[in-house]
């Protein structure tokens, strides 16, 4: 019997290519301005027009100033917007541009918007497509040239067909261990190499109970080990997800309930199909935080650093400043960003929201929060959530990537440290000579208020 991914690859096999690899077909194409310029003036040179610009959607996100300010287009953000608009009007691809509601990052307004949907494959240029995989989709980053092919013939020439791997994880999670903390503990325990060459499906009591926004985070990740991609089956906690709120490009009535039935065979129905299985018990996470430039590089919250493997890890220590047997909690930060598309959405923003109370940001750091979409951003202020991170400090800003890769103005200074709600701790992810450790939204706004990392389990009555 074939596993998730493979029920979904078989039927997007366009042909077998004689020089090897697949041609599959692509159901939806994700854009944004950063990885575009190059791949419209490819079809501009050739005469090529969009094959099917009603299943391209774009948006503005990486480079999008989220402070509030004008666009300036004598800078390269600006440039970038105002080059994405110009080739959206002359291809005819629809575009949610700054200052629309519509807008947001990428991985947040692909779900919102309806245009992320079971059993599709969806593409974009940018490594944390991985993230659609929560809706039984098979989504992945590709290429700038590969993003001028997908434009042109809404294909894309695969070299080969993945291996799959089956991550059961089951078991209730503690209190204040959440999503982002299994799957920090998932990469782990597999290493920043260990999903390399497979397509991960994650399944089990704990995945199962998962809402949308825990099951997004989780294959967001997914690419952190190597995966090619990363999916959890569609059931009805997903089906309820696309008929709630206005999902303007989810089908509706009848058609959503046809579809319903195919979506419902979309899953693995025996785990000895997938090529390997790996398991992890939840009932005995913690949170967790990085202190090295990978997520594989991770420790319990009130764990001492252990000793480094190998020259990569001594060079991590060096870099971030730390030393074996340092203990992540009560090390002093200068940021917390809670933001990125790995943590941004509105199920985020309130567990945030939750540890900060009535407390306020520590003397001498820099906390901030920057919505996924404007509409979360919107609805966040409609509960009041801006409200109770003002009062504390926060600084409250507009949607966007924004500190998650330092490339709008978001950054951090050399040598200071974050508390990150986002994907990567690479060196200078967040600007040069950055340190940055990755956390739940929930340890990031304790840790905001007390001014070092902080167990978020101790706010807890």
């Amino acid at each position: 019997m074939p596993t998730l991914f493979e029920k979904v690859w078989n039927s997007h096999v366009v042909a077998d290519l004689p020089s090897g690899g697949t041609l599959l077909y692509i159901d939806r194409h994700l854009i944004h301005e950063v990885t575009t310029p190059q791949a419209f003036d490819g079809l501009r040179e050739h005469g090529r027009p969009v094959r099917r610009p009603e299943l391209t959607f774009a948006t503005v996100d990486h480079n999008v100033p989220t402070d509030g300010r004008a666009i300036d287009e004598s800078t390269v953000a600006g440039q970038q917007l105002a080059a994405l608009k110009r080739n959206c009007e002359e291809f005819g691809i629809r575009l949610f541009g700054y200052g629309d509601q519509r807008q947001g990052i990428v991985h947040v307004i692909g779900p919102q918007l309806g245009i992320t949907l079971p059993g599709l494959t969806i593409v974009c240029g940018d490594s944390h497509t991985s993230t659609h995989g929560a809706f039984g989709a098979l989504a992945f980053g590709i290429g700038t040239s590969e993003v001028e092919h997908v434009l042109a013939t809404q294909t894309l020439r695969s070299p080969g067909k993945p291996k799959t791997l089956g991550i059961q994880i089951d078991g209730e999670l503690p209190v204040c261990v959440t999503p982002k903390d299994v799957i920090l503990a998932v990469i782990r325990k597999l290493g920043a190499g260990g999903g390399t060459g497979y397509v991960v499906e994650y399944f089990g009591s704990t995945v199962r109970a998962m809402p949308m926004s825990g099951r997004l985070t989780m294959a967001n990740m997914s690419i952190e080990m190597g995966a090619r991609a990363g999916m959890i089956a569609p059931d009805d906690i997903t089906f309820a997800y696309i008929a709630e709120g206005d999902r303007p490009f989810a089908p509706k009535g009848e058609e959503l309930e046809q579809l319903k039935a195919q979506w419902r065979e979309l899953k693995t129905d025996d785990s000895s199909e997938f090529d390997r299985l790996e398991t992890l018990d939840a009932t005995q996470l913690k949170p967790q935080v990085t202190w090295g430039t990978t997520p594989a590089m991770t420790v319990d919250i009130d764990q001492p650093i252990p000793a480094p493997r190998d020259a990569g890890e001594e060079r991590a220590l060096k870099y971030m400043g730390l030393k074996q047997g340092d203990v992540m909690q009560g090390l002093p930060v200068n940021t917390v960003f809670i933001g990125s598309c790995t943590n941004s959405r509105i199920e985020d923003l309130r567990d945030a929201a939750r540890q900060v109370g009535n407390g306020h940001v520590a003397a001498g750091v820099r906390a901030m929060v920057v919505p996924g979409s404007d509409a979360v951003k919107q609805q966040a202020e409609a509960e009041g959530l801006d409200q109770i991170f003002r009062a504390a400090g926060f600084e409250w800003h507009r949607a966007g990537c924004s500190m998650c890769l330092g490339m709008n103005g978001d950054i951090l200074r050399p040598l200071e440290r974050s508390a990150s709600t986002s994907n990567r701790p690479y060196e200078g992810r967040q600007g040069p000579g950055s340190r940055t450790h990755l956390v739940s939204p929930a340890t990031a706004a304790a840790t905001a208020i007390a001014g070092h990392f902080v167990d978020p389990r101790s706010s807890q009555g």
